[in-house]
């Protein structure tokens, strides 16, 4: 941990040559997770990008599928750098969806239960076919489960789950084609 000054500490991060300093969020009484907010961030998402897509270059998938909303630029720019296809999961229903499968998550940033949704139209973009999720950190593995539940609804095979950060027990995301990994950071009571 750096202290940054008297009031803030963050968590050092390369990526591919990339410097950031993650501030330090409290996400419970006991506990702060470094955050990772690559909205806005053009030359760590490329960074990301260009070292997840040489990680991923002997993996078979068709389609890249991510989250909604943080890893939005992630996996743009993977989609551009490997000239895949990306769909996105959305977390709220519009009618134009047509009949959209769903699937309940937990993320640890917002500490309530959120539904993803791929519409009609994705759905049959995916089907049959191969897919690499994505995600900006997978921390909890909630989001992932449900993207999961969504692809085995979708009849999609999951052939690569990656994300720019792994967190928490490392051992415990060891399948995650990952950038770096983010420790977990106790708080005294």
């Amino acid at each position: 941990m750096t202290h940054t000054d008297s009031h803030s500490s963050t968590y050092p991060l390369n990526i591919n040559g990339v410097q950031r300093h993650l501030p330090l969020f409290k996400v419970q009484p006991d506990l702060a997770i470094a955050v990772l907010n690559i909205l806005g961030d053009t030359e760590l998402t490329e960074a990301a990008a260009h070292a997840l897509n040489g990680r991923m270059a002997d993996i078979s998938y068709d389609v890249i599928v991510t989250a909604e909303a943080k890893s939005i630029p992630l996996a743009y720019a993977l989609s551009v750098h490997s000239g895949r296809p990306y769909i996105v999961l959305r977390k709220n229903y519009k009618s134009y969806m047509g009949e959209a499968l769903s699937t309940e998550t937990l993320s640890i940033t917002t500490s309530k239960p959120q539904t993803l949704y791929l519409d009609a139209k994705d759905r049959a973009a995916i089907s049959g076919r191969q897919v690499a999720l994505v995600d900006d950190v997978v921390s909890t593995g909630s989001t992932l489960a449900a993207m999961r539940a969504l692809m085995a609804q979708a009849e999609a095979e999951i052939t690569a789950v990656a994300a720019i950060c792994t967190e928490g027990d490392m051992a415990q995301w060891s399948e995650v084609i990952a950038l770096a990994h983010l420790p977990l950071f106790p708080l005294s009571a």
